[in-house]
């Protein structure tokens, strides 16, 4: 008879290992060589019976104490008939998913893959995880929606057709002002039904606003571009300029430059979180005006002979040549 191989050996452990140390050493050699990962594959199998064997020896003290002192000697009394030296026999029944153990006057029968690493480290092991029944909480559910910025702004009401157990059902849902791209809203309890009598999953709304023509959003504030003639640029003027809540009137101040930027606090968008609003950013453009009759050039001309300020002048003295 082949003379059987050292406990410690097999596991790849010194004789002095911790409890701990054992125990990473088994876990690591189960993973590789468990006979429901290897089907059909014998000498996995063979092994894999060799450190389960190893291990229930060594992470038992009183055993591994034994162990210590005799050898495979301290097993080999009341051995079962067919267990060999030790007194451990194979495992069975592998193709049904259940086998058992039998080790000397020990017998340890198991289910599965799962029951024998829970049985031996917890049910926190993490492989062959098994599911219990019971109540369960059903299944979140995903659904996009898209709005216009208007109805991101206001907040609407509106009715969606999700898939619950595999029966489409029409659902009232809020969508809350101030939504904007990727934005979750929570319908609690209109995901897919519990399992065994578990509370139903959630219906989470993912939200997708459409780009609009005349506004720009950038986070809770809306930017936008609004014409006013050379006059109102030069003289000042109020002008009335769209939000998103109606219009309203802006004062221009005299001298106003194309692309210069007005802000009006609050017209922006609602803020989901910590209420009150963004701000709009009204950018003006400038328009020169074309086919001026005589009466108006020569006026631009008196005035621009009366104003000889030239706005270049410090760029071409920096860096004209």
């Amino acid at each position: 008879m082949a003379t059987k191989r050292d406990y410690y050996e097999i596991l790849g452990v010194p004789k002095n290992a911790t409890q701990e140390e054992i125990k990473k050493a088994y876990r690591r050699l189960a993973r590789k060589y468990h006979p429901d990962l290897n089907p059909g594959n014998k000498e996995a199998e063979e092994k894999f019976k060799e450190i389960t064997e190893a291990y229930e020896v060594l992470s038992d003290p009183e055993k591994r104490k034994l162990y210590d002192q005799f050898g495979h000697a301290a097993f080999s009394q009341g051995a079962g008939a067919g267990t060999g030296a030790s007194g451990f026999s194979g495992f069975q029944d592998f193709s049904t998913g259940g086998f058992r153990v039998h080790f000397g006057n020990f017998d340890f029968g198991f289910g599965d893959i799962g029951d024998i690493f829970e049985k031996f480290f917890g049910s926190d092991f993490g492989f062959g995880k098994r599911t219990y029944a019971g109540p369960q909480k059903g299944r979140d559910i995903e659904y996009t929606f898209e709005l216009s910025l208007e109805d991101a702004y206001k907040g609407l009401f509106a009715d969606i057709t999700v898939n619950r157990g595999g029966v489409p059902e029409t659902i009232r849902v809020r969508i809350p002002p101030g939504v904007d791209n990727g934005t979750r809203v929570r319908v609690a309890g209109k995901g897919e039904p519990g399992i065994a009598g578990g509370p139903p999953g959630d219906l989470y709304i993912i939200t997708k606003v459409r780009s609009h023509p005349f506004f720009e959003r950038k986070g809770d504030n809306l930017y936008c571009k609004v014409p006013i003639t050379f006059w109102e640029a030069a003289l000042g003027a109020e002008i009335e300029v769209p939000t998103l809540d109606g219009r309203v009137k802006v004062r221009v101040p005299p001298g106003t430059s194309c692309g210069q930027k007005l802000r009006l606090r609050g017209k922006g968008m609602p803020r989901l979180r910590g209420g009150g609003y963004g701000d709009l950013f009204v950018e003006v453009q400038v328009v020169v005006p074309k086919n001026l009759d005589g009466a108006s050039i020569q006026m631009l001309r008196e005035i621009a002979q009366r104003n000889p300020v030239n706005p270049r002048r410090e760029i071409l003295q920096r860096f004209g040549r």
